[in-house]
Order: structure tokens, then C-alpha cells, then sequence
């Protein structure tokens, strides 16, 4: 009985699942999360500085949609709607981290296990890329992440972010001309491979 439940609810559309969900239906909700959990989680990573701080900001997003899925108006998709909440967790979290900015552990006291470096190219790059993402201001790694590396249209991401297009796009302009001028080194042929 259990399976053909799941099923069902597996068939549903994202707004039927989460209007299930406010209706009370028990795992409408986790069935819904867990249709979109790559994407959520991808959108945390990259938003975030840490892995623990988009964890935290996933969790607190899940929990924010968790109870204010009643309010859901269906003016946007259910995804977008996820998505935005999920971005917002994460640039409240800079906002706290940035009041009560955290003291660095020392080198000697690193908890992290000692690992070979990693000598994949494509790697390297997406690591050196991602350090200078982490280097521009919340707002701006917003917006280049949502256009940029989710292929968002600039009127989709206004949308998600909650501001005018000309401010997604003066945003964006203004990240990847710190990011080109950050990682204009792997440019050099010497950099590639």
C-alpha cells in the first residue's frame, strides 16, 4: 500500500505535491524535496563560502518552504520558488557570518585529513574558479551564479533574487569583470594543458 502511495505522489506535478503538502498529506513534501535535491544543494554549494554553511542554509531553506507552503501563490514554478528561498538562506547566513565573524582554526589545528593533491586539470580550475566566486560580494555571486552557472535568463533570476533586471545585469557585469581580472592568469598557455 505503501509503494503504490508513493507512486502516486510521484506522479504528481511539484505545485499538486507541495498544495498535498499544505493540505496535510505526510510525504508529499519529502517527495518533492528529494525531486530536487541535487539541484537545491547545488544552488547552497554555490552560494555559500563553506560546505557546513550551505548545509545549514539548506536545512534552514527546507524548514522556511516546510512551513510556508500554504502561502505558495503559483505565480512562479515550485522549483523557482525553492530555489529563491534556498538563495535567500544563504545570503542571510553571509549576512550573520559577517556580524559575528569566526576566528580560523591555526594551521596546527586543522581537523581535516591530509590528502594527495588533486593533479586533474579540469579540477584545479574548477577549484581556482570557485576561490575567486567565494571573493565577490554576496550579491554579485547571486547573480553570477544564478545567470552564469544555472543558465538562468537574466528576467528568470531578477525574478528569483527579487530585484530589477538592470540590477541582475549591473551585478553580473560587475562580478565577472572581477573574476576575469582574478583569473585572467589561466589564460597564459603555460596554464594549460
Amino acid at each position: 500500500m505503501t509503494e503504490r502511495i508513493d507512486s502516486a505522489l510521484g506522479e504528481r506535478t511539484d505545485a499538486e505535491l507541495l498544495a498535498a503538502h499544505a493540505a496535510g498529506e505526510p510525504t508529499a513534501f519529502a517527495t518533492l524535496i528529494h525531486r530536487h535535491q541535487e539541484h537545491l544543494w547545488l544552488t547552497a554549494r554555490r552560494t555559500s563560502y563553506t560546505p557546513e554553511d550551505a548545509a545549514d542554509a539548506l536545512q534552514e531553506a527546507l524548514l522556511s518552504a516546510h512551513r510556508t507552503a500554504g502561502s505558495f501563490r503559483a505565480d512562479a514554478a515550485v522549483r523557482s520558488w525553492l530555489h529563491k528561498i534556498v538563495v535567500n538562506a544563504c545570503l542571510d547566513r553571509i549576512r550573520r557570518n559577517k556580524a559575528r565573524p569566526s576566528v580560523p582554526l591555526s594551521e596546527n589545528e586543522s581537523h581535516e585529513p591530509v590528502s594527495p593533491r588533486d593533479r586533474i586539470s579540469e579540477s584545479e580550475t574548477s577549484i581556482l574558479v570557485r576561490q575567486a566566486l567565494m571573493t565577490l560580494p554576496p550579491d554579485q555571486r547571486a547573480a553570477v551564479v544564478v545567470v552564469g552557472m544555472e543558465g538562468y535568463s537574466v528576467a528568470d533570476a531578477a525574478a528569483l533574487l527579487g530585484v530589477p533586471t538592470g540590477t541582475v545585469k549591473s551585478r553580473c557585469a560587475r562580478g565577472r569583470l572581477k573574476l576575469s581580472t582574478q583569473l585572467a592568469y589561466l589564460k597564459d598557455a603555460g596554464n594549460r594543458i
